[in-house]
């Protein structure tokens, strides 16, 4: 098979051009430092082994104290989080890389066992189903408090602060993390969102406080250095919405007006397990609405990515547990080689196991 198909094609985002349309999608792997969160020596090998990606996008990094909620998750707001993250990036840019940083605050799906025994926040006063992994073991979710209007301009603050400090320690941009049922996500899904002052009730109003950090992250950093990642239908962290198609396709319209560099959708394909069925696919409204470039995620293999770009449906595709287990993911795609299986029992220990060791061809 030739190297000369979509993906292997080199893309512009912003001021950068990827050499290729493979993206290694955030991963939360557990491996920063027990306490204080900073990263480690193994973390840059890890991304290290990873830099033949078009680009990389980091695990996500806590942006404030608020935002913590899972156990050796990074930082990225305080001096050892820059300290720490610049080897990182600096192992990447010598391989040959390029690197965002993904920026998080974990909202309602954190737990006071993080947070000095402070209730979580949230847009509403509902709790998620499910369990937290805490320092102390796995504990329901709680009811988070339900954050002041007068609170979210000192959250989004933190997030261009943690911006700047991401650009400080090397990165070359930054992805908001908007998916996955964390603090943006449900400010954006009425399924969490039950506000019914400005930022909630109509989809313009769940939509204000995201913008409004999209803008905060935009004048921090540079719009062409910053990207944000929607999840539309999946039900993970509780989530749901009443009409995705109708309220992402509004998100695009607002996103696109701030030139972002890209915009990242994870949307599972069938037989993915965050597949969610009897839904029609979403993306196809926020590709008519946002002009820039579009990365898709979820359960693709190297046919369906080149598919997808050859049809327009994106302009790159992110590879999330692929990328985890093959760190020649793209050498093994261009030679048409077998894909190491994931060990999913190591995906979160502590330790090189399951994390630097995945064998390489040869």
């Amino acid at each position: 098979m030739s190297t000369e198909t979509p993906l292997f094609t080199p893309l512009t985002v912003g001021r950068l051009t990827l050499k290729n349309r493979a993206v290694m999608a955030p991963m939360t792997r557990g491996r920063a430092a027990s306490t204080g969160g900073a990263p480690t020596a193994l973390m840059a090998d890890y991304y290290r082994q990873r830099a033949e990606a078009g680009l990389i996008v980091t695990e996500a990094t806590a942006i404030s104290p608020q935002g913590v909620g899972w156990v050796n998750a990074p930082g990225i707001f305080a001096p050892e989080h820059v300290q720490g993250w610049r080897p990182v990036t600096a192992a990447v840019h010598e391989a040959g890389g390029r690197i965002f940083l993904q920026l998080w605050h974990m909202g309602r799906v954190s737990h006071p066992d993080f947070l000095g025994g402070a209730l979580p926040v949230g847009p509403s006063a509902v709790a998620a189903a499910g369990e937290s992994t805490t320092p102390n073991g796995k504990k329901p979710y709680v009811t988070p408090r339900a954050l002041e209007a007068e609170e979210l301009a000192g959250i989004a603050a933190d997030y261009a602060a943690a911006a700047k400090n991401a650009i400080e320690a090397g990165f070359d941009g930054v992805e908001i993390h908007g998916a996955n049922g964390y603090l943006l996500d449900q400010f954006i899904r009425d399924a969490s969102n039950r506000r019914e002052d400005e930022y909630g009730g109509s989809i313009e109003k769940r939509w204000r406080f995201p913008l409004e950090v999209a803008r905060a992250v935009a004048a921090a950093v540079g719009p062409e250095r910053t990207a944000i990642r929607l999840s539309t239908v999946s039900g993970y962290n509780g989530m749901g919405d009443s009409d995705p198609h109708a309220s992402f396709a509004y998100g695009a319209s607002q996103l696109d007006a701030l030139s972002l560099a890209y915009v990242h959708v994870l949307e599972a394909r069938p037989g993915h397990m965050l597949a969610v069925a009897g839904v029609a696919p979403v993306h196809p409204r926020i590709r008519a609405e946002f002009r820039g470039p579009l990365i898709l995620n979820g359960g693709y293999d190297r046919a369906a990515a080149d598919a997808a770009i050859a049809e327009g449906a994106a302009d790159a595709v992110a590879f999330g547990v692929p990328f985890l287990a093959n760190p020649d993911l793209l050498a093994r795609f261009r030679q048409g080689s077998a894909l190491n299986p994931p060990d999913f029992r190591t995906f979160y220990t502590p330790g090189a196991a399951g994390y630097t060791d995945y064998p390489a061809l040869g």
